[in-house]
């Protein structure tokens, strides 16, 4: 279905999609008034700590996850205190819940896990942001860090970095359902603009380029272009993969693509039988892994920041 949705915004002809500015316009009336009233007329909570929101006004994949996995890292490694909240989209968790290596996907989310493997530092999961950095004030942090949620106005933040994926081919800026905008910039008179996709320096900015392949079973790496891949099949269950599809095909790997909705939550059956090589991203091994399959290989990706966006960090 979302395969669809993009193609409309995307593909279809310009006056077709105009048919549908004026519900549009009613969806603009209704987040308005929806932002007035936590803003201005709710009280909102206040941390204790610095809260950086990490999201993005599209619909879509934007690279929050990598970005806040990297984002995490640096503050750390200059000796920030650092905590992460995570909203467990797609799981069972309710109540907030501190992620461990005992921690399932289906339960605290993929992306919790994923957080918590690639910063090891803390990370809460939960269906309330405001309870989950509640539960985080026990401990003095200098950056609680909110992956994807920048639609949550509860939450009083000190800063907010919006990422914009650099896409030349997509160039709808219309508004929910016309396009894929859920809110227009002025809503965020405040925020800090960041490419992804982007290998320029003119604009704060990242890309994120493969570096290795990874066997699941006993942690060997292997050159993308390794001649063991030839008859890959890529498994997805991100919100874009198009990006990685093309990276991959630059290598020795013919691929067979397999690709589901963003976050879904495998089962067995869902991954091939077959002799071949699978390769999922280090997103998706998070819930594949229970299957304890032998021919899974993982996806080593690294962020690289450009030289305005690093100052734009440590100007935080």
């Amino acid at each position: 279905m979302h395969k669809i949705i993009f193609y409309i915004w995307y593909k279809f002809p310009r006056f077709l999609l105009i048919l549908l500015l004026p519900l549009s316009g009613i969806y603009f009336i209704v987040i308005t008034i929806r932002r007035y009233l936590l803003v201005n007329v709710f009280s909102r909570y206040k941390s204790q700590s610095n809260l950086i929101i990490v999201g993005n006004l599209n619909v879509g994949g934007s690279g929050k996850t990598p970005f806040t996995i990297w984002l995490s890292n640096y503050l750390k490694n200059s000796g920030k205190r650092i905590a992460i909240v995570s909203s467990g989209y797609k799981s069972k968790v309710t109540m907030p819940e501190k992620i461990d290596n005992n921690s399932i996907s289906e339960m605290v989310g993929d992306e919790s896990i994923l957080l918590y493997e690639k910063t090891l530092t803390t990370v809460v999961s939960s269906n309330n942001r405001v309870r989950s950095t509640k539960y985080l004030e026990d401990n003095k942090y200098d950056y609680i860090i909110h992956d994807d949620g920048l639609q949550h106005y509860s939450l009083y933040r000190q800063h907010e970095l919006i990422l914009i994926k650099h896409d030349t081919n997509k160039n709808n800026k219309y508004l929910l359902p016309c396009g894929p905008i859920r809110e227009p910039m002025t809503f965020h008179p405040n925020a800090q603009y960041i490419l992804s996709n982007y290998k320029d320096n003119d604009f704060p900015g990242f890309y994120s380029k493969l570096t290795k392949i990874r066997y699941s079973k006993n942690g060997n790496l292997y050159e993308l272009n390794d001649n063991k891949f030839l008859n890959a099949t890529l498994v997805t269950a991100i919100a874009d993969n198009s990006t990685l599809i093309e990276e991959l095909e630059t290598y020795n790997v013919t691929l067979k693509y397999l690709t589901f909705p963003d976050h879904h939550q495998f089962c067995e059956n869902d991954i091939p039988i077959i002799n071949e090589c699978i390769l999922v991203t280090e997103k998706d091994f998070v819930k594949i892994k229970y299957f304890n399959m032998d021919n899974i290989y993982i996806l080593e990706q690294e962020l690289i920041p450009n030289d305005k966006l690093v100052k734009l960090i440590q100007g935080l």
